[in-house]
């Protein structure tokens, strides 16, 4: 029986554990990458394991969340990040270089290697035949020191691609497509795998598209082979040495197969407030817009770009719609501001951001009071825009240039045949703005610069014997990350201050709950299917830990977000019957006797409802290594330990 393409890479990356579906495996790591937002804490972790150099083959730091500098706090991480980064080997792309994602994508993946990164994003290299996923910040910190990556080893879902994107359809519509059939948990412990005759119809920046916005599946990753497309754009970048042939076998088994037709898809958009929230434009209508944002690291390729620039040349954006552009990377921007492509965006009226996150993470351009925004990003969570009754819908770059000359939701076919957009031969190629490590001979003449604003890693403790405490929070179903850890220009610059940043933690949903968890010292939370959706912000446990979170128990979990809360010590529990959760109010006392005694004996746990007088019981779905890493009170104590 032949391989698909991710059990190959996988295979040759296990170093622990067996090639068997629902079984814990351990991944040799080739390459990290960490985003500001959440490089510091990682970083910190880095450095509390005390080694000296990272192990990887690369390792990249980059600055593109947190680039508002409206306070010390943001600059005085880039400066901590770039002296850990020169001491200990890491290359370092400094703010205005791009979205890490799209310049690992142009700079430094290849295909066939293990990618981790900070971001749940880092699916996008995917595109290029990467076998990358999102993690943790801690997770990335052990991969950093040489240590394995974890994971259940996933089922394989084959989307089989078929016939050709019509004129102004686009990638987005594609994925858009495939959360419309899978929504954001249908990929939850899976690998989704492209293949057929349609992806060879798809460039390398349509690709990535693509497997960016598998992270709003839920999915581990996602992948596309490795073809002469990939190779075309590798040699354009220079890297050609990089590329390898890599695909599926012939005869490659999958444990589910869906079939797109690219020739039937029609312009789609994700309305508020949830990317699988999927409707074709003919059905929502030709609502009024307040806002367009183009770019994020989903589309801000040279390839997007181009087509906006074409949409937008020598009209004018409509004068009730604000028009925002951030290109994706100094790449692109110097590309199209040579080209003119970038001349015809501003003579339009566009409003031109630097190469950075920007709005995608609320970083600036909140659209106004109940707004409507048309953006070309990946997720449109409630108040993720920094606007807490924006109405966010998630479209394509045509639809989004269109929309904004028109002043309302409007189909780009409309504006009839389209023409070619090829790729360049040869993009424009100056990597000077990633900084290069010191050299391990001189790296301890480096001295890390630390400001004010950051602070250790929470105080943790090994598992204690009995938990009794309060259910300090009761919330529903798909709750994300935003609404555990907000984002935001006000909120970001803490991500290296714990103590401060918990004070915003579960605020949108109850805004008494960090001053209530804090006096209470220690709690458990409750919640509903799919919690911890959306980033791999490791500050959703961290947060949660430092007010005294002892432990959750959900429906079910998203993936980041449960080994997060394995790495910080956090008992991540499930209902074994689901209409227990119905049967617990907020404030009730919950206690769990015998803990640690239970965890080894079994996986069910037996939880006492003290004020309702009954008993439920819960499962704790992990494996003996992550036991063995809450008994620690975390992966942090875990690993020095072991390399103690």
């Amino acid at each position: 029986m032949g391989k698909t393409l991710a059990e190959k890479i996988i295979d040759a990356h296990i170093i622990e554990g067996q090639a068997e579906k629902g079984t814990e495996i351990a991944l040799r790591i080739d390459q990290t990458l960490t985003q500001d937002a959440t490089g510091t804490m990682a970083y910190l972790e880095f450095e509390a394991m005390g080694i000296p150099r990272v192990k990887t083959e690369r390792s990249v730091a980059y600055i593109d969340h947190n680039t508002l500098q409206s306070g010390f706090e943001n600059a005085d991480d880039h400066r901590y990040i770039g002296s850990v980064a020169k001491k200990h080997g890491i290359y370092f792309s400094r703010p205005g270089n791009g979205i890490c994602h799209q310049v690992h994508l142009e700079r430094f993946g290849i295909p066939g290697k293990t990618l981790i990164g900070s971001d749940s994003h880092t699916p996008t290299c995917g595109g290029i035949g990467m076998l990358a996923i999102g993690a943790g910040g801690l997770d990335v910190a052990v991969a950093m020191g040489g240590g394995a990556y974890y994971i259940t080893y996933p089922e394989i879902v084959n989307i089989n691609l078929t016939g050709k994107l019509n004129d102004w359809v686009a990638a987005k519509d594609v994925i858009l497509e495939v959360l419309r059939i899978l929504t954001v948990k249908g990929g939850v412990g899976k690998i989704i795998e492209y293949t057929g005759e349609g992806v060879k119809t798809l460039s390398v920046p349509e690709r990535a598209t693509i497997t960016n916005m598998g992270a709003e599946l839920g999915a581990t990753t996602s992948i596309f082979p490795s073809d002469e497309i990939t190779l075309e754009f590798m040699k354009a970048q220079g890297r050609e040495k990089d590329w390898s042939p890599l695909s599926a076998d012939s005869d490659a088994v999958y444990d589910k197969v869906i079939e797109i037709n690219l020739s039937n898809l029609t312009p789609m958009a994700a309305c508020p407030h949830s990317p699988d929230n999927v409707k074709k434009l003919d059905e929502i209508g030709k609502i009024k817009i307040d806002q367009v944002c183009i770019g994020s690291c989903t589309n801000s390729s040279l390839l997007d770009m181009l087509k906006v620039a074409h949409i937008l040349d020598g009209k004018t954006v409509h004068p009730d719609v604000s028009l925002s552009i951030a290109p994706g990377s100094k790449q692109v921007l110097n590309m199209i501001s040579k080209n003119g492509a970038l001349a015809k965006m501003i003579d339009a009226g566009a409003r031109i951001l630097e190469s950075a996150c920007g709005p995608c993470i609320g970083m600036g351009q909140s659209p106004n009071s109940g707004g409507i925004s048309l953006r070309t990003f990946n997720r449109n969570f409630e108040g993720r825009s920094g606007t807490k009754d924006g109405q966010i819908y998630l479209v394509s770059p045509e639809i989004a240039a269109y929309s904004a000359i028109k002043g309302y939701l409007a189909d780009p076919r409309e504006i009839g045949e389209m023409p070619e957009f090829a790729l360049p031969d040869k993009f424009e190629i100056n990597d000077n703005m990633v900084t290069l490590p010191e050299c391990e001979c001189n790296a301890d003449k480096v001295n890390i610069l630390r400001g004010p604003n950051i602070k250790s890693y929470p105080v943790t403790a090994p598992l204690k014997e009995t938990i009794l405490c309060k259910c300090s929070l009761k919330v529903g179903d798909n709750i994300t990350t935003d609404h555990i850890m907000p984002a935001g220009a006000k909120i970001l610059p803490l991500r290296s201050n714990i103590p401060e940043i918990s004070k915003h933690c579960f605020t949108v949903c109850d805004p008494d709950f960090p001053s209530r968890a804090k006096k209470l010292e220690e709690s458990i939370i409750v919640g509903g299917n799919n919690y911890g959706q959306g980033s791999s912000r490791e500050h959703a446990a961290l947060a949660p830990l430092y007010l005294g979170v002892k432990a959750v128990i959900t429906k079910s979990f998203a993936r980041i977000h449960k080994a997060n809360l394995i790495n910080a010590g956090i008992l991540p529990l499930t209902f074994v019957d689901e209409l227990d959760y119905d049967k617990i109010s907020e404030g009730d006392i919950l206690s769990i006797e015998n803990t640690v005694e239970q965890i080894k004996a079994g996986d069910i746990l037996e939880v006492k409802n003290i004020d309702g007088k009954y008993s439920f019981n819960v499962k704790l779905e992990v494996s003996d290594r992550q036991k063995a890493i809450l008994f620690e009170g975390g992966l942090l104590d875990y690993t020095k330990k072991s390399l103690g």
